[in-house]
């Protein structure tokens, strides 16, 4: 199940689930559905699911620790949920070079430190689990789209990365890929944090505040 709340993007994923299927990437028993809404109030019901990820949604949220909340409360005990948000370092020079990339509508409204983001989500009653690092090679292409301008899709430079990227993407060639697993350290634009909700959590949790 994806969940979002923007229709395009909703639209885009339920897209890929007809040419996965279609191309036989998906069994026969898989079932997949797009559901619209709003993080800080998801229309499904307490303990809904074993495994839920949460991917670049809480830096988005002013009020981030009631989205923790309801992501604890929609997960069962014993489950586990994955959290990404971006990596401070790429963030923080992204904000440096451009403010239309923070100040866009819908656009961030903070940079986390990974102990701000654990302390939050183990506030919130999660158990904290391991981390990494992911999509160094992402880095470089938001700093050029922050230099050049965030919109300037077409501009050579952020064309020409943006290219590369999908070749990567597509091909998945040694090279890049043991360039990336050694950059992820340094300057992954994700760090991607997993969570586990405690086997004895009866109740919904209430947060650790408005998250500003």
């Amino acid at each position: 199940m994806a969940f979002d709340q923007s229709e395009n993007d909703l639209a885009d994923v339920a897209a890929m689930f007809t040419a996965m299927r279609a191309e036989g990437e998906a069994s026969a028993e898989a079932q997949a559905e797009t559901v619209k809404g709003d993080a800080l109030d998801m229309p499904f019901d307490d303990a809904s699911f074993d495994r839920v990820i949460a991917a670049e949604i809480f830096e988005h949220i002013p009020h981030d620790t009631a989205g923790m909340a309801e992501l604890y409360r929609v997960l069962k005990p014993g489950g586990i949920a994955a959290v990404t948000v971006p990596s401070w370092l790429p963030e923080r020079l992204c904000w440096a070079l451009s403010e239309e990339y923070h100040t866009a509508a819908g656009g961030h409204v903070r940079i986390y430190t990974r102990a701000e983001l654990e302390a939050k989500l183990k506030a919130t009653g999660f158990e904290i689990g391991p981390h990494h690092h992911a999509h160094a090679l992402h880095s470089p292409y938001w700093w050029i789209k922050c230099a050049v301008g965030t919109e300037k899709n077409d501009h050579p430079l952020a064309r020409a990365y943006h290219q590369m990227l999908i070749w990567d993407i597509l091909k998945a060639p040694r090279i890049t890929r043991v360039t990336e697993r050694l950059l992820n350290p340094v300057i992954g634009k994700s760090v991607v944090v997993y969570l586990r909700k405690p086997l004895n959590s009866t109740h919904q949790s209430t947060g650790a505040g408005d998250g500003r």
